[in-house]
């Protein structure tokens, strides 16, 4: 089965403690997310799957910002997710550089307003590993949105963190309804 690899917004303002917004960045830390992602971009590699990395952000005058939207509406006021900013730059022990391809969004979902459904028929992609930060948000938001498209979803949970265990935990027990879950371990043998 054709297979694609979507790590979520392992960028600065979301899970670094250098971030602007980053309430999931002591978590992301304490899992060792980065890592896992790297791992999981190996074991991607390793199997000839497609590596795609998505980020959130804003051009320089936020005209794509949803100013009534509770996760957004104080990101221009912070100077948060802004394109070109260090913020929006992926964690600096990410190894960005082995994504085959970097997907901007405007919104939570990686779906939303991107040229992700593009690429997955384009490669005839019919299984997405997905995993990021935060859990909560936009890993279980592009999981329901896959799961709507009739992809096979598979959460990597141990790549994946939220502002709190709490969050996390409940997240992925509702991911379970419509995915997969294993650990970075598991994925090695299991596809």
């Amino acid at each position: 089965m054709k297979t694609a690899f979507i790590g979520i917004d392992y960028i600065i303002d979301i899970m670094h403690n250098d971030g602007k917004i980053a309430s999931s960045a002591p978590l992301a830390k304490k899992r060792h997310i980065i890592e896992k992602a790297n791992q999981i971009l190996d074991i991607a590699s390793s199997k000839g799957w497609l590596k795609l990395l998505v980020k959130v952000g804003f051009s320089a005058n936020y005209i794509e910002q949803p100013k009534n939207s509770p996760v957004f509406a104080k990101a221009n006021q912070l100077g948060a997710l802004m394109l070109g900013q260090k913020g929006t730059d992926f964690h600096p022990e990410l190894d960005a550089d082995k994504a085959d391809m970097v997907i901007i969004k405007p919104r939570v979902s990686a779906f939303y307003c991107t040229e992700l459904e593009a690429v997955l028929r384009a490669n005839k992609i019919e299984r997405l590993i997905i995993a990021g930060v935060s859990t909560a948000m936009t890993v279980q938001s592009t999981a329901r949105e896959a799961h709507d498209r009739d992809y096979e979803v598979v959460i990597i949970e141990d790549a994946c963190a939220a502002p709190s265990e709490e969050m996390h935990v409940s997240s992925i027990e509702f991911l379970k309804s419509i995915a997969t879950v294993i650990d970075t371990e598991q994925l090695k043998n299991q596809f």
